[in-house]
C-alpha cells in the first residue's frame, strides 16, 4: 500500500455481545441492540428505530458475523476497521470480538485501534451524569503495561500502517495527565520490543488546540459530527415546518422535559466541505447521519434530512481534497460502520438498504477516475 493510495477506515463499535459488566449495569443480556430496539420517533418525520437489514441483529461472538461484515465492507471500498479499544488500568471491556479476530487471523481484513479513554458513566443514555461505572486512572506503570499489550496487535500483519508505522489513535488525548511523557514512553518501549516507529494520533476535539507534534503525536483525526462547528439548532422550525409540529414539539419539551437538538445534515455537509484544513496533518472524517436518541432520549441530538446523495457529495468532496493534500496521508475516517444507537452506520438498514455503501463506492470511483 503506497502513501498515495486512498484508504477509508470506518470506526467500529464492539458492543454487540453481552458482558458481565453490562449485565450488572443495564440488565441481563444487554447489548447495543437493546437501545436500538427501544427507540421511538420523537417528532413527526423522525426516522426511528433504525433496524438492521442484511446482517440482522447479530452477535459479535460469532466468527461468521465478523466475516460477513468484512466482506460487505470490502465490497464497497472500505479498506479497514478502527475498533474501539476499552482499557481501564489493565482491565479491558468488550474485548472478545477483537481478541478473536487477533488470535484467529480471521477475517483477513485490515484493522487498527482507537483507545476510547473516557470514564464509563450513565450520561450516554441520558441518566445521571455523575455516576461513574468504570473510571480511567492513569499512571506511568499502566502506560507501560498498556503499550506492551498493544504491541501484540501492532505486530499483526493486518494492522493498518502509515509509512510503515502502526496507526494508533487516542480518543480523548487531552485527558491524559502528562501526554508527552506517555507518548515518549510508548515510543521507547515500541523500539525496545522490536515494533519500531509507531504513528500516534489524537481525535481532534474542542479541547485540543496545540498542533499534535507539540505533544509528541504524529497527526490528528477529525471526528464527525464536529460538535464545535455544525450550525444553529433548528428547534421546532426545522421539523417539517408545520404549525401542529411546532406546537407538539413545544409541548413535548415543556411537559415531558425533552431537550432535542435538531440539526440539518445538509448544513453540516456544506460547512464541513468548505472547512479550512489545519497546517498540521489531520485525517478528515465524514458521517452518514447522526441520531443518538436511542441512547439519550431527553438530551438527544438529531440530524435531519440525511440522504445517500448528500453523503456521496460530502465523501467525494473530502476525498478530492484529501488526494491533493500535501501534509496528510490519504486516509479518510468514517463515523461509523455500526454505531446503530447513534444513528450513524454504514451497515444496511431496512429503510435505506445498501444506499449509503453504494454512495461511498461511487464517491471513491469518482475520485479514482474509475
Amino acid at each position: 500500500m503506497t502513501r498515495d493510495s486512498l484508504r477509508t477506515i470506518a470506526f467500529y463499535l464492539p458492543q454487540y455481545h453481552p458482558i458481565p459488566e453490562n449485565d450488572a449495569w443495564w440488565g441481563k443480556g444487554f447489548t447495543e441492540w437493546t437501545n436500538v430496539t427501544k427507540a421511538r420517533p420523537l417528532f413527526r418525520g423522525h426516522y426511528q428505530p433504525h433496524l438492521p437489514a442484511d446482517l440482522g441483529f447479530y452477535d459479535l461472538r460469532l466468527p461468521e458475523v465478523r466475516a460477513a461484515q468484512a466482506a460487505l465492507a470490502r465490497e464497497y471500498g472500505i479498506y479497514g476497521f478502527c475498533y474501539y479499544h476499552y482499557w481501564f488500568s489493565g482491565r479491558r471491556l468488550l474485548n472478545r470480538p477483537f481478541d478473536e479476530v487477533l488470535t484467529s487471523g480471521k477475517p483477513d481484513f485490515p484493522f487498527c485501534l482507537c483507545w476510547a479513554n473516557e470514564n464509563w458513566t450513565r450520561r450516554w443514555d441520558g441518566q445521571d451524569y455523575g455516576q461513574v461505572l468504570m473510571e480511567q486512572i492513569y499512571s506511568e506503570e499502566d502506560d507501560l503495561q498498556h503499550i506492551r499489550w498493544l504491541s501484540g496487535a501492532f505486530a499483526d500483519e493486518r494492522y493498518i500502517r502509515v509509512d510503515g508505522k502502526p496507526l494508533f489513535t487516542i480518543y480523548r488525548a487531552h485527558k491524559l495527565p502528562n501526554l508527552k511523557r506517555t507518548i515518549d514512553l510508548w515510543r521507547h518501549e515500541c523500539h525496545r520490543l522490536g515494533i519500531g516507529e509507531v504513528f500516534l494520533c489524537r481525535v481532534d476535539t474542542v479541547a485540543d488546540t496545540l498542533p499534535p507534534n507539540e505533544v509528541g503525536l504524529d497527526a490528528a483525526v477529525e471526528f464527525q459530527p464536529d460538535w464545535s462547528d455544525f450550525g444553529a439548532t433548528l428547534g421546532s422550525r426545522g421539523l417539517r415546518h408545520s404549525r401542529w409540529n411546532d406546537l407538539r414539539f413545544f409541548l413535548r419539551r415543556k411537559l415531558l422535559g425533552d431537550d432535542i437538538g435538531a440539526r440539518d445534515y445538509g448544513h453540516l455537509v456544506s460547512s464541513m466541505s468548505r472547512r479550512i484544513q489545519p497546517d498540521y496533518p489531520r485525517f478528515p472524517c465524514i458521517t452518514p447521519s447522526w441520531d443518538n436518541s436511542p441512547r439519550c432520549r431527553q438530551r438527544a441530538t438529531v440530524f435531519i434530512e440525511s440522504s445517500p446523495a448528500l453523503f456521496q457529495q460530502w465523501a467525494a468532496n473530502t476525498l478530492a481534497r484529501l488526494k491533493n493534500s500535501r501534509n496528510t496521508p490519504p486516509i479518510l475516517f468514517i463515523n461509523a460502520w455500526n454505531e446503530w444507537a447513534e444513528g450513524n452506520h454504514l451497515e444496511p438498514d431496512q429503510r435505506h438498504g445498501r444506499s449509503y455503501l453504494e454512495a461511498l463506492r461511487e464517491a471513491l470511483r469518482s475520485v479514482d477516475g474509475g
